[in-house]
């Protein structure tokens, strides 16, 4: 089935196309100011709000991010957080714990608009292929796939940005600003060197957002039904970020050995992944893991709070949890009388 031109047609009959389901927006703002649902301007201001959560989470916390990348690169001379913290500031400064913040912002910012963007629109759009009773029954493939797909084409948005970062934070050799860094890339090693560290990325972030999503879609759902007493909208922003937060510690223990070949393969520009990953051995690809647990389980929570606060800003529906659709449920009452 193709994607009709009228909006209206992509999320008839689809378990995640709801009425606005926002108390701030409900009480603040009439019907007819709320964005529709499934529209191009929709997925837009998505994609903005994606862009937002991720590259202002992202450029919070750098430095984490830096010790986090020495770790894995180096571990014999940077032994823990605090330790690597230490020496990064002895010998190089405070300053330095703010090295690379540039490809960072630009880099995730990318992502987080092709994440949060492309994740709404698959969402809808493998719904309406396969009709509400499946999607519904299917819901946590349909997630999956969903955010799978938008990672898939926002890592390519985000690959020139990391392996610039990775360079800048951890080569002796590099300049330290983006565009002398992105200047010596390119001169040794072409537009090549910038996308050399794309397949693992995808290891990486594809499991990871996969996960993230899915899990943060099935956990809500699980809560508003046997945990929690009321409606998402009336539910205190505290009481949502506890979710993700969970979510976001086990995604990051889900992605972190390819996390850790991403940076191996940035640092080291002969190795390819195989050979990564055979030098670390079972134990080397977890290093680093504690620094990213804390980082990716605070970025998690503050991206969905930060995500969730464009939506009302700009009146966007904000679904509640899919329902079963009422044919499917006559169905299964059929099915039980005979």
């Amino acid at each position: 089935m193709g994607i009709s031109a009228d909006f209206t047609d992509i999320i008839k009959n689809n378990p995640f196309k709801s009425p606005l389901h926002s108390a701030e927006c409900a009480s603040n703002t009439k019907a007819a100011d709320t964005v529709p649902f499934g529209t191009a301007k929709y997925y837009a201001i998505c994609a903005f709000g994606g862009m937002l959560s991720c590259g202002l989470t992202h450029i919070g916390i750098v430095p984490l991010d830096l010790i986090k990348c020495r770790i894995q690169v180096n571990p014999e001379k940077y032994k823990g957080i605090i330790s690597g913290f230490r020496t990064t500031i002895a010998e190089e400064g405070g300053r330095a714990l703010a090295k690379g913040w540039a490809p960072t912002f630009i880099g995730y910012s990318m992502q987080g608009l092709g994440r949060f963007g492309l994740y709404e629109y698959f969402k809808v759009f493998y719904a309406d292929l396969i009709g509400e009773e499946l999607a519904y029954q299917w819901r946590t493939t349909l997630y999956l796939a969903a955010a799978a797909s938008g990672e898939f084409f926002a890592d390519m948005l985000l690959a020139p940005m990391e392996a610039t970062k990775v360079r800048i934070q951890t080569s002796p050799t590099a300049p330290p600003y983006l565009r002398g860094c992105v200047t010596m890339i390119y001169k040794s090693e072409g537009l090549s060197g910038f996308f050399k560290g794309l397949p693992p990325l995808w290891m990486r972030q594809i499991p990871y957002t996969m996960t993230k999503f899915a899990c943060f879609e099935r956990t809500v759902e699980l809560l508003y039904k046997h945990v929690v007493p009321k409606p998402r909208a009336d539910c205190t922003k505290f009481e949502q970020l506890v979710v993700t937060f969970v979510a976001g510690v086990f995604c990051a223990i889900v992605s972190h050995p390819a996390d850790t070949v991403v940076s191996k393969l940035n640092q080291d520009a002969g190795a390819s992944a195989g050979q990564i990953l055979k030098k670390l051995g079972p134990f080397g690809v977890w290093s680093g893991l504690v620094p990213r647990i804390i980082m990716i389980g605070t970025i998690a929570a503050l991206q969905w709070l930060i995500y969730d606060s464009v939506k009302v800003a700009f009146n966007l529906p904000r679904p509640p949890p899919p329902e079963m659709p009422e044919s499917l449920k006559k169905k299964l009452e059929a099915a039980m009388k005979k």
